[in-house]
């Protein structure tokens, strides 16, 4: 039988994940405050590494919702 409530270490877990989400959202805030007016391929190659921690993060996150019982069918409109 599957349990209607998360346990407290789920809700704890998506916590954390969230927290690591904020925080990937944060750093890619700095970066786009300091961003110079041309980007150099530095800068693309941080941005890059960035979107993809921003991603990672948000799909961990999802994961750990899905787990605490917090699954949705969808976010996009009909």
């Amino acid at each position: 039988m599957t349990d209607l409530y998360p346990t407290a270490d789920e809700r704890e877990l998506l916590r954390q994940a969230a927290a690591a989400h904020t925080a990937a959202v944060r750093e890619s805030e700095a970066f786009l405050r300091r961003l110079p007016e041309v980007p150099g391929p530095a800068d693309l190659a941080e941005y890059a590494s960035l979107l993809t921690r921003e991603e990672q993060t948000r799909a961990d996150r999802q994961a750990a919702a899905d787990a605490a019982g917090l699954a949705i069918a969808s976010l996009e409109a009909e």
